[in-house]
């Protein structure tokens, strides 16, 4: 998850403190993210198949200010 994500659903008003509070990664961790991302890519290309054509995704440019 998205650190900022995280961050909004658990109402820190500060990024650090939710870094300091769920920073106990181990390689199960990242192996669960992994598999996780595979299957949002499997989805992803199941659902460009089922519609025909690449699924495309609008991003504001919002999202990628620095703030």
């Amino acid at each position: 998850m998205y650190p900022k994500t995280l961050q909004y659903l658990m109402g820190h008003s500060d990024i650090s403190v939710t870094m300091n509070t769920y920073k106990h990664l181990g390689l199960e961790d990242a192996v669960d993210e992994m598999n996780r991302m595979q299957q949002l890519e499997s989805a992803r290309k199941e659902q460009e198949a089922l519609s025909g054509k690449p699924d495309e995704v609008k991003l504001s440019k919002k999202r990628f200010r620095a703030g």
